[in-house]
């Protein structure tokens, strides 16, 4: 059925002055068209994907087995060494830099290397591949070397390495294929590194990957005592610095002392002693001298005061004059007897008076004596003060020069104690550093060694396969859209009314065997086949397109020859003939006149003819007697004139046509290549553009279609021709051609 555009073309009113329509791409989004067009291309999808599973499939299993060990070591955040010694020795708390240094280390060259080393990688054909067998790659590379090197022009030659040279060579091939199958990765936020390990031998795996643990152990360990002797070293370097600087303060405070004379006793020095000696000696000294001179100042006193020196504390407290007492006591006791007895003139008497006279000469001499014995005392006494008093005048004036030089020999004293503490602190360290490398525990532990691997870990056989499957299903799939997109040929009505904004008007079946060369025929004996009806559906869209104006002048045309413009234009005017509708159709293209050789119509007068005046309308119209359809061919007698179609001969047989015809169907060139098909575009009511189904390009179709649009032509629709029902059915391309129409056709 014809539609109508409302953009570019209103039939109803038949503007002249439309634009182009525009060229709209088809984008392929909804589930339906995928699906269709998969249909379409499901060659290029099913070679795609085949290829790709095959080829994934090849690839697993020509795949070495690998297998792969995982250990794991912990990096402990806790103190390793009960021994403080900062960040000399100890493994301080870890954080998460020192964590990701640790993978480093794991992941280092240096320790790759050690691990070649310790399980002697070289020889082994995996990581050395001067040692494996050459495969196919290197034979064919080498192939292409020996040519290569056949026509490269000659260079120098070069002395051949020394096995020295070939062994650290290898060596670090060794090292770069250990480094790209082994891997160390921290466990997100934790002190867990876990070491991966990967080799085609599964109990070489697992050796390199508890290699490298207990190497990795190792080197801490290493490390520490390397710090440990390096800072013993030093420590030791530094305490032979230190002792002697001690030794020199030390000495420069006593050489100090020992000029200025500030010898210590104790706490003190000997001035200070000195002075508290004095001074505790004078105190006693004017005691004993107060003393003393009371004493001589109380014998003074009461003799002055008339008493006899007798009885004085010093003559009391005198053994002398007690045994004089004594003595005068029992004399003066014999004389009061003898006077008595005798009476005072007694001789005795005499001799005892004198005896006592005498004793009392010798209590005053003895009181003389201790006056003088006081006197000499005080004056000792008082010697001994002025001496002390005088010493301790000497020894203040000294001391205040001694606290001048004390000034200095603090600031010695202070200089010699801070190296004998430093020297002693260090002299600590150094111990504990000695102490340490006997103690020193790495900052790591293994959380688990590796186990040998039961079964490879890649190729991974059905995951491989499976994948092979989906990339191959997808990339199959997006073949088939790219394949899609990329086509540039007409398929569908749809892609018409979309792309082109246009009416589609049908689609003409393709004809097989000997139908295919006489198309015209089969439409006669095959009234009720599709290829039948396919026509008066576009009768009836051309007919009933416009019901307010009658169509009756139809261009039949294409983009290019060989489109089935021709067949479409008298199977078109034949079924319009058939259906009671007075029909001629005219044969337009002067360059090939097909349509006359179609209708099969040899005559001396044509179109040409008639338009030159030499023929009647009469005699160039032929009767097709099995249809009623009347016939204007072309002739080979005349070349037409520049301008057919524009001149007023043209216009008139129109005229002329239409006042005896309901229908007047004209073939003609194809309008991308004769220009008198441009000027016929305007001048009929309505213009069928024939494409030729999966063969003319859709840029093809726009141009036309522009050139249309041009010339102010009234666009009928484009029809689709030569359409391969059964492929056209398979392949999705529409509804219209469903298996299920094929029951209301009939052919002979």
């Amino acid at each position: 059925m014809n539609k109508q555009s409302s953009f570019d073309l209103d039939y109803a009113g038949r503007l002249r002055n439309a634009s182009a329509p525009a060229y709209i791409e088809d984008e392929v989004i909804s589930p339906s068209k995928l699906f269709r067009a998969l249909r379409r291309r499901i060659f290029v999808f099913s070679i795609v994907a085949f290829s790709v599973c095959l080829a994934m499939a090849v690839a697993t299993f020509q795949m070495r087995p690998v297998y792969s060990a995982f250990a794991s070591v912990i990096v402990d955040p806790s103190e390793q060494t009960a021994i403080d010694l900062g960040s000399m020795i100890s493994g301080g708390p870890v954080d998460s830099s020192t964590v990701e240094t640790q993978t480093e280390i794991i992941r280092s060259r240096s320790l790759a290397g050690k691990i070649v080393d310790q399980l002697n990688l070289v020889d082994n054909p995996e990581f050395n591949p001067d040692l494996s067998p050459p495969g196919a790659k290197t034979r064919i590379k080498n192939i292409f070397v020996g040519i290569a090197n056949r026509f490269a022009p000659r260079q120098p030659v070069v002395a051949s390495p020394d096995e020295a040279t070939i062994a650290e060579l290898q060596r670090n091939v060794a090292v770069d294929i250990l480094m790209l199958q082994t891997s160390a990765h921290r466990v997100g936020a934790t002190y867990r590194i876990d070491i991966h390990a990967r080799s085609g031998d599964p109990k070489l795996s697992a050796d390199i990957a508890n290699a490298i643990v207990d190497q990795y152990l190792v080197e801490q360990l290493d490390a520490k005592f390397d710090q440990a002797r390096r800072n013993g070293k030093w420590l030791e370097n530094r305490l032979v610095d230190l002792r002697t600087e001690v030794n020199n303060t030390e000495a420069a405070v006593e050489a100090y002392r020992a000029e200025q004379g500030l010898f210590v006793a104790g706490d003190q020095t000997l001035n200070e002693q000195q002075i508290a000696d004095i001074n505790a000696q004078l105190v006693v000294q004017h005691a004993e001298l107060a003393e003393r001179r009371a004493r001589l100042a109380s014998v003074r006193q009461s003799i002055s005061n008339g008493a006899t020196a007798e009885i004085s504390s010093e003559a009391l407290n005198s053994n002398v004059i007690a045994n004089l007492r004594n003595q005068q006591a029992e004399v003066v006791r014999k004389r009061a007897e003898l006077e008595s007895r005798y009476g005072a003139l007694h001789p005795e008497i005499q001799r005892i008076a004198f005896e006592e006279q005498n004793l009392q000469m010798q209590i005053r001499a003895e009181i003389n004596r201790i006056i003088a014995n006081l006197e000499t005392e005080v004056s000792i006494a008082n010697e001994r003060v002025r001496a002390l008093s005088d010493r301790l005048t000497s020894l203040r004036s000294n001391i205040a020069a001694n606290n001048l030089a004390m000034v200095r020999l603090r600031e010695l004293e202070r200089d010699a104690e801070a190296s004998r503490t430093t020297y002693e602190s260090f002299l600590a360290n150094f111990k504990l550093t000695s102490e340490q490398e006997g103690i020193t525990e790495a900052d790591a532990r293994v959380l688990s060694r590796a186990v040998v691997p039961r079964s490879p870990s890649s190729p991974k056989t059905v995951l491989n396969l499976i994948l092979g499957v989906v990339l191959g299903l997808g990339l199959g799939f997006i073949a088939a859209l790219l394949a899609e997109n990329i086509d540039n040929k007409i398929s569908a009505g749809d892609e018409i009314e979309t792309l082109f904004q246009v009416p589609f008007l049908g689609n003409v079946p393709a004809l097989s065997g000997a139908d295919k060369a006489r198309p015209v025929a089969y439409l006669a004996a095959n009234p009720l086949s599709a290829f039948s009806e396919a026509f008066r559906n576009l009768r009836a869209s051309i007919m009933f397109a416009d019901l307010d104006n009658t169509v009756q002048t139809v261009a039949i045309t294409s983009s290019e020859p060989d489109e089935g413009k021709t067949t479409v234009s008298l199977s078109l005017a034949r079924m319009s003939a058939i259906s009671g509708t007075r029909t001629i159709v005219i044969d337009g293209d002067f360059r090939r006149k097909q349509l006359t050789e179609a209708a099969e119509l040899s005559s001396e007068v044509g179109l040409i003819e008639y338009l030159f005046g030499e023929a009647s309308l009469e005699q160039v119209v032929h009767r097709d007697t099995e249809s009623n359809l009347d016939v204007l061919p072309l002739t080979d007698k005349k070349q037409p004139p520049r301008d057919v179609f524009g001149s007023r001969a043209f216009d008139a047989l129109i005229n002329e046509l239409k006042n005896k015809y309901e229908l007047i169907v004209i073939d003609t060139g194809p309008i991308l290549l004769m220009a008198e098909t441009r000027v016929l575009a305007n001048k009929v009511d309505q213009v069928v553009v024939v494409a030729r189904w999966r063969a003319t390009n859709k840029g093809v179709l726009q141009q036309t279609l522009n050139v249309l649009n041009e010339f102010r032509a009234n666009i009928g629709g484009v029809l689709l021709n030569r359409v391969d029902m059964a492929r056209y059915r398979r392949h999705g391309y529409g509804m219209s051609g469903s298996s299920k129409y094929d029951k209301y056709y009939q052919t002979g």
